[in-house]
């Protein structure tokens, strides 16, 4: 912990600060587990999953600050399971696998940036193809009446012609679709009727009959159901007609996904017709911004041996190279380390979703700062340089409260140590600043009675190795 000036007490995080990555459950074929990822990681594992065969990288990164801004939006969504958010589509398919080159590239060239409107973040949905004309949020989601998220004509999306569907169905198909999904269907399935459309012509409200039966249903609920059972090459959209032809039912329309915010094939084709990202999200978001606050940061690089310096001030952080180079190199840690130093409390809030109390915290090999003067600086630099440290020689699986206790360990090198290990959750929150304090100061003396009862040489060497069972077991 790191005193800083009264009346505010900030509290120095490290490379797994709660809010610095993205708590995620994986998906049943990585095996389920939950894992902490960095944001630009998260971000560039939902371009592997939600994005196609993109022509243009511009349109490439105005999905990158869609699945920023959604992300960090929905954190903690699923919190009361233990984790932020899904890698389903329920929340946005991340695909770890298969991030490539080109995805991470459009991720770090949006580094941070999101979308906002009158100083919040913006509900940034997107689908795969609009169809022509872009949905109204309230016709999708009752009662999300939102100003950027307005339908309007795209004709982006169908200048090279008109994505067009059909689909066929049995009754008992449907009705076990629904039934999997927890939804009423009648016992004999004859008919679906339409009763209402929105103004884009999507159908909004079904009525599903049959054997003297009538079951309201929502057309999303219907397309949803269907997806997770049969697979979402089935119900493409919610713009469609339906027919009953010898006892089955044939779907023909056009378009895929909901059609609320960004249209992929129509950003697409802008980017290939050279509009720039930032025109790309203005035109699906009429009215929120770009940046990493509601107006963004122009970025200066102050370069180094080791260390590269962002600022949007050059003048006043120029004295940070010398002093990161010369930790950097004290830790032996190699070439290259990006610091950015943000202009104010809020703006290093609003990039990296850490709460005010957060005075730093590190993100693979780059390390997040407010505006910090005097000594402070040196042991902030420290504190997070230490955390690249042991993050990049630490063995799977070894646990948070050994991670951030070490790093507090050897920042001070205070052999006063006794007590238990904290539990991870109570470092990872990020609600509680005193909680947080004590969880990190516990860790760390924690560490300190490992020391001195095993020697230090010992305790570093679990780090890389994996903890015994007696320190691993122990509370």
């Amino acid at each position: 912990m790191i005193g800083w000036p009264a009346p505010v007490l900030f509290f120095i995080a490290g490379a797994i600060a709660a809010n610095g990555a993205i708590r995620v459950q994986l998906t049943q074929r990585d095996g389920g587990k939950i894992v902490d990822l960095p944001l630009e990681q998260y971000v560039a594992a939902v371009l592997a999953g939600e994005v196609g065969a993109f022509k243009s990288d511009e349109a490439l990164k105005a999905m990158a600050v869609a699945a920023r801004t959604y992300g960090i939006r929905l954190k903690g969504r699923h919190a009361s399971r233990g984790f932020d958010l899904c890698s389903t589509t329920h929340c946005q398919f991340a695909d770890v696998r298969a991030i490539k080159p080109r995805v991470e590239q459009a991720a770090e060239a949006t580094a941070g940036e999101m979308l906002w409107y009158e100083g919040k973040l913006a509900l940034t949905y997107y689908s795969q193809d609009c169809g022509g004309r872009t949905e109204d949020a309230s016709a999708v989601w009752s009662g999300s009446s939102v100003p950027y998220l307005k339908s309007r004509d795209d004709e982006y999306c169908v200048r090279g012609g008109k994505f067009n569907w059909q689909w066929t169905s049995t009754a008992a198909q449907l009705g076990s679709a629904l039934r999997a999904s927890g939804l009423k269907a009648p016992s004999v399935l004859n008919r679906i009727s339409i009763l209402r459309r929105s103004q884009t012509g999507r159908a909004t409200m079904l009525a599903l009959s049959g054997a003297g039966e009538s079951v309201p249903l929502s057309a999303s609920s219907l397309r949803f159901a269907l997806g997770r059972t049969l697979g979402w090459n089935t119900l493409r959209s919610e713009r469609w007609d339906v027919q009953s032809v010898d006892g089955r039912f044939v779907f023909q329309g056009s378009g895929a996904g909901h059609g609320a915010g960004l249209c992929q094939r129509g950003a697409d084709r802008m980017g290939v017709e050279g509009r720039s990202y930032r025109e790309i999200l203005a035109h699906y978001y009429q009215g929120a911004m770009v940046g990493l606050t509601a107006r963004g940061l122009k970025w200066t690089r102050l370069g180094g041996e080791r260390v590269a310096v962002m600022t949007p001030y050059p003048d006043r952080d120029a004295g940070m190279v010398a002093i990161a180079d010369r930790t950097a190199r004290d830790l032996s840690l190699a070439p290259p380390i990006e610091i950015r130093i943000y202009p104010d409390v809020e703006t290093f809030r609003n990039a990296t979703g850490e709460p005010g109390w957060v005075a730093a915290h590190a993100a693979g090999r780059r390390i997040h700062m407010q505006p910090q003067v005097g000594a402070v600086v040196e042991r902030t630099l420290r504190h997070e340089l230490l955390h690249i440290m042991v993050e990049e020689r630490a063995a799977p699986g070894i646990p948070l409260w050994f991670r951030e206790g070490l790093v507090a360990y050897l920042a001070s090198r205070s052999t006063q140590g006794t007590g238990h290990a904290p539990e991870d959750a109570a470092i990872r929150q990020t609600t509680d600043a005193a909680r947080a304090r004590q969880a990190n100061h516990d860790a760390r003396r924690r560490i300190a009675e490992l020391v001195q009862r095993h020697g230090e040489p010992a305790v570093l060497e679990w780090l890389k190795r994996g903890l015994p069972p007696e320190v691993r077991g122990s509370p």
